[in-house]
């Protein structure tokens, strides 16, 4: 009661309150709070949602896709659950649900609403719009065309533009066989009765991918057929059943791609055409209004067009708290005072803002900020709204008493992280919070629960699940040693022997000394072991050999010494499966590398290593002297023996000769040596270095830089005492981590990417393979656990196959402790029945005979007569009868039982064997990926594929074995180890189960894509300064520490309160707010657009999407929106009446709201282009196409990390090097798995709104290796004159920033006849940006100017990014009008470079940054012409002007205004010393000789500079003119005249009339606005901005206000004037 009294009381005073300011309301009512609205569309036109839910049912396991539609199609669709695009959204998520536990589904149902799964479809539609256009489409009576031999494939390219497809003939569902397309499935079901028809067809399978959904029911090496068609459709349902039944018996591999074309939605059911309707709205991106600094009012006066706004049907939040009141409870007690408690709420509102604050207030405001969110009822939302609408809150956060224990934790826990610095970790693995979006969050988010409920299946408690998640993946960077000690390793000195060295000082902390750069450590001591793995006649043997004296005889702290092979050797021992081939020696001809190593052993042993290196030389020399061919011969080796040999022996060396060819003990050591070379693995190298084990190219730079890299890791081992005087360095390296056996397979080295497979939803799965699976064991380790789990995938109808199950068996007879095989077998169209009978024997082995002790010798017998009875024997027969004699045989001699034996094989049945074995091959070709005729290795989720070439020994799998438990499976079986296994039957808990688990969870782990580092969260206090969410239900933890008050902040604060809200995972938030502000952290609004429930309409079947929704946002301030969205989204303006970079609400009048559409235009392609051993091939061409056009968009590679970008819509695309100069120097490399062959085109996959990340490697042709990629102009003429001038690189003229998928739209010819008006000569290229209305009136006055001085055509290139949706309507009829082209251009800011946060510096940085990659490379030349400069001359002059080979030119600043001394900062201070009489340029006009300027690599330059100046804040304060004059001394600048460039700031009126340009420079003394000064400065500047002003009128159907004639007032001169004020915008040229 009391407190009712006390509230009504309060009310009482507020309404008292009211009517006292009654006066202050009026003008409050007519200044209602107004709102902003932002949505963002895709390109493409909208997808079904009811196909996408089968999308991401499939991202969950690809079975679900085909659960889904059997529900979907065998349910009855009753009307009234699908009234509403929202009932239609709640039955399509329930389907979906139902095959999902209930984290998984909540998940599920948000990736719904939020689209994710839309880019898939767009992508189909790429695929169905190929399929159509390979065949005729203009007769469809029969229901099936036949492929068009002569035509070529059609494309109309619809999905180039992101439109739908339109159905052909009004069919809306089709198969593609590859050879025919079927519309009927009556005809379809003709041709499937005819087998002949159907065996045809196999020879032209259309290409499958891993993306396809393949039904479970097809047999791998069937012929494939596609449906094109959309689940909903009843032509889908038929062709559906029939092909599902087909695909059940055998006959075909049936595939569907969803696509819903265009005309076909009414054919749908009532929710299968859902999200089709309209555009498609996307979410997970933020919004920012940010304060604008106004001090020079450049605001365009021009009234903003009236016409018809739509009114937001967003009601007000009235539950926040504005000022201490909530106006909800308030208007839930007084409902008839709306009206007047509504208006002191909006005057409220409106005297709130704030983007200053005294120095005392910013003291504690982020103290005060964590103090607020701490303690809040929902510390989420509160963090979310303080950060979002900071200048709001933040004077009554200042007020805001402070609790000194949350100060005093964060200040204690800002010992151990900085202040502002954010991090977060999910499950243990940090995330960028940079970089992180939405949807790679959700994606993570999904993949870990997924797991998690995977894992619970396998009846894995809840506490060891988290523990699981949490494992990290291994650091990319460890690395493994070949342990190469043996006596087969000569060396030719020893350090700590060897007279030579012994002045050099012993003690081992020497190496810990500083030193200069470059400059060697001479110490006693062999530290650094190189030794080389060569076949001494091979050219790159020579030229090893050769290295080594030189850097031995230079006295290189280093000790060198080779093994030596014969290359033919070695490939006799892989002919012979990795045994001596000891009886085909005498027949081989004679081997000159075998000569050469029997003589460098005899001369090593009786005249020193260091004669023996000399013959080696001597070979060579002779070799080279004869001008003989790469390989030496036998002359040449004896000759060198003799020659070194002579002055040291008293017999004649021809005898001494004679005899040690002979020498059958010399003999056997050369093949031990090769042997040994072969077992290590590095023959395959050809020439390789070991230094101190690790392997490195064979180069001399190589052996520096491995030199330096191993040395911080000896001294930080020297510094921690690990290492001392009396260490063997070299063992101690070897034995902590060295192996046996080197295989780029298996060990990558980063070099390519490992192939993972789960194996762990495989073996949850019903009648799944794995669970029959049976394994053999080494001796006596039958009932041990084993975590390491090889499979062996066998073709045993090859040769390769059988030597793999040899190898496989081998390798447990030498004993493995921790480790089993298991087999499967391949079908193969050659399986004959004793291949087929010998499965039988190997099935029946493994399950009953497996623990017994003569096993693996039984199989390693029988495999051995299996193969050379039945696969090296000629013929092939059907008779097994000897293979049934050889068992019985052999299972007597191995004391297993031969009864047994007899029993189990007599009920034989050779069908029952292809039906496993069809099933075997079926989960081989789907989960792990094998092709026919492949072998492979599983091991726990490793997959490694063999082909034909690789020979893979029982070396190789105990290598495998080590390499995978140390780096993948140790951790997970630590964990199993200690899980108590409470609610499990005993019976089940065998050592087999505990192996499963342990396989199918390290399997599983490996498939994540997450970072290896880690962070101790634990080590920051967090009684008050944290936000801790528990949920130990959750198989989620995020684990963060957040600067509330900072950009990530807000991003990050909007993640996870969306997190929290679908997943409730759990969560330790610790805040880490800046202590002591110098200003405001934050001077933005922010929303973060995620879709709800709500974007579906209740009504009808309309989908609206997300939107950001600002409300009551400040009437004077002048703010200016951003977008902050994924890194690869490309987005630009399409819907915005109004000024977006200029916002001011209380314009706007009646309307509400104001609103803009943005348009995602494309997604962005990123990648690193390298070359081995060299700079990245910089200035190399790249296309990307699709199968059928090769060439839709093109870059060029820069030298910065090689990088290169290009824009593209969701699809199937090929990337491959342009046609010309850059395909005839170099080849593509295919990276995988060790192996590097030479490839066209590179496919890539775009189907997810994450774009993609492209790692390639290019190598120089067979001959090319000298020439230059770019040829200088000089060379140029040399080069044409030999190729013709169309192979001269930059005579191959690519398209390149015009743009991919819109650039058809945005390249505008002025007429049909170049010249045709009246325009002629060379065409005069120019650049300039603009952004916000006024600039792009000034823009336009700018190009009127140009246009008026010269009769030559003129090209401009705008920036598109910043440009408003009006320009962009207005430009195609400017440039028709005035005769003149024009192109849109832009450049995603690379991520690796050092981004800008504000727009205007964002700006400033494209004039200057990416000149060299964001033209098209035939451009040769361009000016850049700021937007607000007027033109008085003819720009063909300054076109043609001569640079003097420099690559750019620009006006200095004049000094002739002496009014402006103070303010010429250039001469005085760090300016003056580092221009050192060089002048200081403004960036206002500038001429880029492109050519040039890509020649000298003036580019990579500037942007090397940029990223080292740009990470302080205080340098580059004007970006765009202050870099290229710092960096003048590196990239030269010509001084052009001064009268090219007036303007008044800095000029003075004397040398006006001289003028060839005007720009209307900011004048920091005055701060005169732009369009005041404008009309005071240039005469003929209201002319031209009358003429621009009128015709856009014209062109957007709107009245001007003709100008009255009137006299400008002069400009208003301050009379004091604050230096230390002076900030960016003052010496801004924009």
């Amino acid at each position: 009661m009391g407190s009712l009294v006390r509230s009504g009381i309060w009310f009482v005073i507020l309404v008292l309150f009211y009517t006292s300011l009654s006066g202050n309301f009026v003008s409050a009512q007519n200044r209602r709070p107004k709102n902003v609205q932002v949505a963002l569309q895709a390109k493409w036109s909208g997808t079904p949602l009811l196909l996408e839910a089968g999308e991401l049912l499939s991202k969950e396991w690809k079975d679900l896709f085909w659960d889904f539609v059997e529900s979907w199609i065998h349910s009855v669709d009753s009307v009234s659950d699908s009234n509403s695009a929202k009932d239609c959204l709640k039955k399509i998520a329930k389907y979906g649900e139902a095959l999902l536990s209930e984290p998984l589904a909540s998940v599920f149902e948000f990736s719904l609403t939020l689209r994710s799964a839309s880019p898939r479809l767009v992508l189909y539609r790429q695929l169905a719009e190929e399929s159509l256009s390979s065949y005729p489409l203009d007769i469809i009576d029969g229901g099936t065309t036949e492929p068009n031999e002569i035509a070529k494939p059609k494309n109309s390219e619809a999905f180039l533009y992101g439109t739908n497809l339109k159905s052909p003939g009004n069919k809306c569902c089709w198969v593609d066989t590859g050879g025919s397309l079927f519309f009927e499935v009556t005809e379809l079901q003709k041709w499937l009765q005819n087998p002949d028809d159907v065996k045809d067809s196999a020879f032209q399978q259309p290409e499958i991918f891993e993306f396809d959904h393949v039904h479970p029911g097809s047999t791998t090496g069937s012929p494939t057929m596609i449906l094109y068609g959309a689940l909903g459709t009843e032509c889908f349902k038929e062709f559906h059943i029939a092909l599902s039944e087909a695909s059940k018996e055998g006959k075909v591999k049936y595939v569907v791609r969803s696509v819903l074309l265009s005309g076909c939605e009414s054919k749908s059911s009532t929710c299968g055409a859902i999200g089709t309707g309209e555009s498609l709205n996307l979410g997970g991106y933020g919004v920012e209004l940010a304060l604008k600094n106004m001090e020079y009012k450049a605001i365009d006066d021009s009234t903003v067009k009236k016409g018809v706004t739509l009114e937001d049907p967003h009601t007000e939040d009235l539950s926040q708290e504005v000022r201490g009141f909530i106006f909800s409870r308030i208007l839930e007690r007084k409902p008839e005072l709306t009206s007047e408690v509504m208006a002191f709420r909006d005057y409220l509102l409106s005297s709130t803002i704030s983007d200053t604050l005294d120095v005392w207030e910013l003291k504690d405001l982020g103290h005060q900020t964590a103090q607020r969110i701490v303690q809040a009822a929902d510390p989420l939302q509160s963090m979310q709204e303080i950060n979002q609408n900071f200048p709001s809150v933040v004077s009554s956060l200042s007020r805001m008493k402070l609790n000194e224990s949350i100060k005093d934790e964060i200040i204690a826990n800002q010992r151990m992280i900085p202040p502002g610095k954010s991090l977060m970790a999910l499950n243990g693995a940090l995330i960028n919070v940079e970089d992180i979006d939405l949807y790679l969050l959700v994606d993570m988010v999904h993949h870990e629960l997924s797991l998690a409920d995977q894992y619970r299946k396998l009846q894995v408690p809840p506490s060891a699940v988290r523990k699981f998640l949490s494992v990290l993946p291994p650091a990319e960077s460890l690395s493994f040693r070949v342990d190469f000690r043996s006596p087969h390793v000569h060396y030719i000195n020893n350090l700590e022997e060897d007279a030579m060295y012994k002045r050099w000082r012993s003690n081992i902390n020497e190496i810990l000394m500083p030193v200069f750069p470059g400059q060697l450590r001479y110490i006693r001591k062999n530290l650094f072991h190189a030794v080389y793995v060569l076949d001494p006649a091979s050219p790159c043997g020579f030229e090893i050999i050769d290295t080594i004296i030189s850097l031995f005889e230079n006295n290189l702290p280093m000790r060198f010494g080779v093994i030596l092979y014969s290359t033919k050797f070695v490939e006799m021992i892989e002919a012979n499966g990795g045994e001596l081939p000891v009886a085909h020696l005498k027949d081989e001809p004679e081997d000159i590398s075998s000569l050469i190593i029997r003589l460098f052993f005899y001369i090593k042993e009786n005249h020193g290593a260091l004669v023996a290196f000399q013959f080696l030389s001597n070979v060579n020399k002779l070799r080279i002297e004869s001008a003989a061919e790469d390989s030496p011969e036998t002359h040449h080796v004896e000759g060198a023996f003799v020659e070194t040999i002579l002055p040291r022996v008293i017999s004649p060396p021809q005898d001494t000769l004679l005899r040690v060819e002979k020498d059958q003990n010399l003999n056997e050591l050369f093949q031990e040596s090769s042997m040994f070379a072969f077992k290590l693995g590095l023959t395959t190298l050809e020439c390789s270095l070991l230094m101190n084990g690790l392997v490195h190219e064979p180069n001399e730079e190589a052996l520096i830089n491995a030199m330096n890299e191993e040395l911080p890791r000896i001294q930080e081992q020297v510094y921690y005492g690990q290492i001392n005087s009396h260490t063997d360095v070299l063992d101690k390296f070897l034995s902590e981590s060295g192996v046996q056996r080197y295989n780029p397979k298996i060990i990558a080295d980063g070099k390519g990417k490992l192939k993972f497979v789960s194996l762990c939803a495989s073996f949850l799965a019903k009648e799944s393979v794995l669970t029959d699976l049976h394994y053999l064991h080494s001796p006596e380790t039958f009932d041990d656990l084993k975590p390491v789990t090889h499979i062996l995938a066998v073709d045993i109808t090859s040769k390769k196959g059988m030597k793999l199950l040899h190898e496989g068996i081998r390798y447990l007879i030498d004993g493995s402790k921790d480790a089993r095989v298991g087999v499967m077998f391949k079908a193969n169209a050659g399986n004959t029945l004793p291949s087929l009978f010998f499965m039988k024997v190997f099935e029946v082995t493994v399950t009953s005979y497996s623990h017994r002790k003569g096993v693996l010798q039984f199989m390693d017998q029988l495999c051995s007569f299996y193969e050379q009875e039945y696969i090296l024997a000629s013929g092939v027969t059907e008779s097994y009868q000897a293979l049934i004699d050889k068992v019985l045989q052999l299972a007597d001699a191995n004391e297993l039982s031969r009864k047994g034996y007899e029993s189990s094989l007599s009920g034989f049945s050779a069908e029952n064997m292809r039906s496993y074995l069809n099933k075997a091959t079926q989960f081989l070709h789907r989960t792990i990926g094998l092709e026919f005729g492949m072998n492979a290795v599983v091991t726990n989720g490793r997959v490694i594929l063999l082909s034909d070439g690789n020979t893979f020994l029982s070396h190789d799998l105990h290598l495998l074995e080590s390499l995978e438990f140390k780096q993948r499976i140790k951790h997970v079986a630590e964990i199993i180890e200690d899980i108590n296994w409470e609610d499990l039957d005993p019976d089940l808990l065998t050592s087999k189960f505990i192996s499963d688990i342990v396989m199918a969870i390290s399997s599983s782990i490996s498939t994540r894509d997450r970072g290896s580092e880690g962070a101790r969260f634990d080590i920051l206090s967090s009684e008050y300064s944290a936000v801790v969410l528990q949920n130990e239900n959750s198989s989620i933890h995020i684990d963060a520490v957040i600067d509330p008050l900072s950009p990530s902040g807000q991003k990050l604060s909007a993640l996870l309160r969306i997190l929290s809200k679908f997943v409730q995972p759990s969560m330790r938030l610790v805040l880490n707010p800046v202590s002591s502000l110098a200003d405001l952290p934050l001077k933005n609004y922010y929303r973060y657009v995620v879709p709800t429930m709500d974007d579906f309409s209740a009504t009808d079947h309309t989908v609206h999407g997300p939107k950001a929704f600002f409300a009551n946002m400040p009437l004077s301030k002048t703010l200016t929106m951003n977008l902050d969205v994924p890194e690869p989204w490309l987005v630009q303006p399409i819907v915005a009446v109004h000024d977006l970079d200029n916002i001011l609400l209380e314009n706007l009048g009646d309307t509400r709201t104001l609103q803009a559409v943005f348009e995602l235009e494309a997604l962005v392609l990123t990648g690193h282009c390298s070359e081995k051993d060299h700079e990245p091939p910089r200035g190399l061409q790249l296309i990307l196409g699709t199968k059928h056009r090769a060439h839709l968009v093109d870059t060029l590679v820069m030298a910065n990390l090689g990088y290169w970008q290009m824009k593209v819509l969701p699809g199937v695309w090929y990337l491959r090097l342009a046609p010309g100069r850059s395909s005839e120097l170099y080849d593509m490399k295919e990276i995988s798995e060790g192996t590097r062959d030479t490839t066209s085109s590179k496919r890539i996959t775009i189907d997810d709104l994450r774009g993609k990340l492209i790692h390639m490697e290019v190598m120089k042709k067979k001959g090319m290796e000298r020439e230059k990629l770019l040829v200088p102009a000089d060379e140029a003429g040399h080069s044409t004159s030999k190729k013709g001038t169309q192979n001269n690189w930059n005579s191959n003229i690519l398209k390149w920033a015009s743009g991919f998928i819109v650039g058809k739209d945005e390249t505008k010819s002025t007429s049909s006849k170049p010249g045709s008006s009246g325009r002629h000569g060379d065409t005069i290229n120019i650049f300039s940006v603009a952004s916000g209305h006024l600039y792009e009136r000034f823009l336009k006055i700018m190009i009127l100017s140009v246009l008026k001085h010269t009769d030559r055509p003129v090209k401009f290139w705008f920036i598109k990014n910043y440009l408003s949706p009006q320009f962009k309507d207005v430009i195609p009829h400017m440039a028709h009008q005035y005769g003149f082209e024009y192109e849109l251009i832009t450049y995603k800011w690379p991520t690796w470079l050092h981004k800008q946060k504000e727009k205007q510096r964002i700006i400033w940085a494209y004039k200057i940054l990416f000149l060299d990659v964001i033209f098209p490379l035939a451009l040769e030349k361009v000016i850049f012409v700021d937007a607000d400069q007027i033109v008085r001359a003819d720009m063909g002059e300054l076109y043609d002007m001569d640079l003097k080979g420099r690559p750019l030119a620009y006006t200095p600043f004049c000094d002739n205004n002496k009014d402006m001394d103070g303010y010429r900062f250039w001469k005085q201070g760090f300016w003056k010393d580092h221009l050192r009489g060089r002048p200081y340029h403004i960036s206002a006009l500038y001429v880029v000789d492109l050519v040039k300027f890509r020649e000298t690599a003036a580019g990579d330059q500037l942007r090397v500079v940029y990223e080292t100046l740009s990470k302080d804040p205080n340098s580059l304060s004007n970006l765009d003119q202050d870099l290229p004059n710092y960096a003048q001394h590196m990239v030269p600048i010509f001084s052009l005249p001064q009268e090219w460039l007036w303007c008044e700031s800095w000029c003075g009126n004397s040398t006006k009339s001289k003028a060839k340009t005007i720009d209307l420079c900011n004048n920091p003394m005055t701060k005169e606005p732009k369009l005041q000064g404008a009309k005071r400065i240039v005469t003929e500047w209201p002319d031209l901005d009358l003429e621009a002003r009128r015709f856009t009128a014209q062109i957007l159907g709107e009245n001007i206000d003709e100008p009255q004639e009137q006299k400008l007032p002069p400009a208003q001169i301050h009379s004091t004037i604050d230096d230390s004020s002076q900030d960016e915008e003052s010496k801004a040229e924009l």
